[in-house]
């Protein structure tokens, strides 16, 4: 890989909501790159509940004033848009062993796709572990409390969602 002046990571996701978890990821990441941007896809083979710009909306708020991090939206091929931005690596979520033999696949895709890009895998927070956005969404659907799961932005527009 060659030598750049700045290492930008791409962390993609749907963010269908942004949860607590994936903070935690944000926060780890920016903090071993020089520069991370946050990815909301627009589309995906995930049925969404927010559409793309109600999530980048989330997403942006959520991490507004964060100095080495930048939102945007994308729809291209992952590794593409990854080397589209100069990007040196991808960074990836794992929960548990359930998530990594289809981030192993994505991971071992990409790197055929362009060589020059790594993907790095990090762990939430052992407090997040368990989350994620569907389990989010589906208990706020039912009316159970998302305090604390989420940012408040995210409370707030799955409140909406649902009308509460």
């Amino acid at each position: 890989m060659a030598k750049r002046d700045k290492i930008i990571a791409l962390y993609p996701g749907t963010f269908d909501p942004i949860t607590n978890g994936h903070l935690s990821l944000i926060d780890r990441a920016a903090g071993l790159f020089d520069e991370l941007v946050v990815a909301v896809a627009r589309s995906s083979p995930k049925a969404t509940l927010f559409s793309v710009e109600e999530r980048y909306e989330m997403v942006s708020q959520t991490l507004n004033g964060r100095e080495n991090v930048r939102v945007e939206k994308f729809n291209d091929l992952l590794a593409d848009y990854a080397q589209r931005i100069g990007a040196a690596a991808i960074v990836r979520g794992l929960r548990a062993v359930s998530d990594f033999e289809y981030e192993f696949q994505m991971a071992l895709m990409n790197r055929r796709l362009v060589h020059e890009i790594e993907t790095v895998f990090l762990m939430p927070a052992l407090s997040w572990v368990y989350l994620s956005s569907t389990i989010v969404k589906d208990v706020a659907a039912n009316g159970g409390d998302i305090t604390g799961l989420v940012p408040p932005v995210a409370a707030v527009m799955l409140a909406r969602k649902f009308g509460r």
